[in-house]
This record gives structure tokens, sequence and C-alpha cells, in this order.
């Protein structure tokens, strides 16, 4: 399998799943423009890395994904530079961990814009080039809290949730027009956003650090194993496939069983 000639947005990718998606799609021969926070020379690190291990076109935009505008430039930008965006996964996500009644408002607002939002804003604008080529893979990285809840967390729960929505919408919107739209819903994965996630459920449940990960992290999945990076990124190579072409809709559980029950 190849994705030569094809061209990839990753959002959140600097580091985590995200690095690892677009390592894997660059890996099969597609250009990637990776997307995210962090210091500007290990971006740029990374950057060069992808384009020097696997011979593609690596680029970065630093579109803030809670600017609407940014977004949009980001895809444009992309198509005007590499001719096309036909690959894009929506993984950029942040957290927060508090009681509902204290729940600051802001990062309610960042986590609905930058989990949930911005996805609308990157499938509004790659939408018509899709369409126009006949072909497009939108993947989705929602969460095992996409189908279930857990305490605490009711802005990363909703936003999701909503992602699940958005992603069955734009399937039945692309399904003429040879476009796929699936969410992949990892359950832990051990990740910076997992790992700076503990202190604020070890001060929210009062636990231990080595409590959160065997009682509350891998409490969920039977398997009592995290998620890796390496597997998310294997699975959406596949939903990028053509033997992934009548899989649109989908919202494709990768948590080691715990939303199995």
């Amino acid at each position: 399998m190849t994705l030569k000639s094809r061209n990839a947005i990753v959002t959140g990718s600097t580091s985590g799943i995200g690095l690892a998606i677009a390592r894997a799609f660059a890996a099969k021969g597609a250009n990637v423009v990776i997307n995210g926070l962090g210091d500007a020379d290990a971006i740029e690190k990374e950057r060069a890395s992808i384009a020097k291990d696997f011979g593609v076109t690596s680029l970065y935009s630093p579109a803030n994904m809670m600017k609407p505008g940014e977004i949009e430039n980001m895809v444009h930008e992309a198509e005007a530079k590499l001719g096309s965006v036909d690959l894009l996964i929506n993984n950029a996500g942040i957290q927060f961990v508090s009681p509902i009644e204290d729940f600051p408002i802001d990062k309610w607002d960042a986590i609905i814009s930058i989990n949930l939002t911005a996805a609308f804003h990157t499938i509004r604008a790659a939408f018509p080039g899709m369409k126009k080529r006949k072909w497009g893979r939108i993947i989705n990285t929602a969460s095992a809290h996409s189908k279930v809840a857990s305490p605490y967390k009711a802005a990363y729960v909703s936003a999701k949730h909503g992602l699940d929505g958005l992603t069955k919408t734009a399937a039945l919107e692309g399904a003429t027009f040879g476009i796929t739209v699936n969410c992949v819903s990892p359950g832990y994965v051990w990740t910076p956003l997992v790992e700076h996630q503990i202190p604020d459920t070890m001060a929210a449940r009062h636990m231990t650090k080595e409590e959160v990960i065997s009682n509350v992290l891998l409490a969920a999945q039977p398997t009592k194993q995290f998620v890796t990076v390496d597997q998310v990124a294997a699975l959406c190579v596949f939903l990028a496939s053509d033997a992934a072409a009548q899989i649109t809709g989908a919202n494709i559980s990768i948590d080691g069983g715990w939303t199995a029950e």
C-alpha cells in the first residue's frame, strides 16, 4: 500500500499521537503538514526528520486551533504549496480535569474549541477540494470518551461525543464524492496529554500517581496496557487505504476493550 502523491494535514502533530500519525503517513509516501505547539527548534527538528527519513515534502503550520481564520489559511496554504489536501487528520486536543461546579469557563471554551470546533473548520475548508477531486480521507482522533463518560471531564467528554456526531454528518455529505470520514477512539495512550493530566486527577480524586495510573487510567482497559501511538497510527494508515473505501461514518475503538462492556 502506498500514499505516494497524497498530501496530508495532521493537526496537533508536534508530539504524541499526531506525530506518530504524520510519520506513518510519510513512511507510506505522503507529503505532510504538521501543526501544533512547542519549542520552535524541536518542531523544526521533527519536520526536518520527516523529510529526511522518508524523502517527502514536510511542512509546518503554526495555525492556532482556536482561530478559525488561521485554520482556514492552513488548509488553503497546504493546497497552494502541495497541490491538494487529500488526507486530513484532526488530532489536536487538550484536557482539563475538574468537578463541574468548579470547572473554569475559559477551560470549557478552549477544550470545545480545540477538540471539536477546530475539526469543523478544517473539514469545512478541505471539503471543496476533496469533492472536486472525488477523493478524500478524513480521520478524527476521538477517544473512548466519545462513547462513555468519566467524572471530572465534562468538557472533554462533551467535545469527543460531538466529534463523533460531526464525523457521521460529514461522512453522509461526502459519501458520493469518494470521501470517507471516520473516528478512531483510543483508550489511554501514554502521551504528554495523559501524563500532564495526572496531577489534576491526583488532586481531584485524592490519589497518588500510582493509584491514578492503576485505579483510574488503566482500570477501564481490560488489557491493563496503554495503547501505543504506533498502534493508533497504523489504524489511521489503514483507514486512508483503498481497502477502507467502504468504511465511513464509523467510530473505531482502539481501547483495550474499555468500551466492550
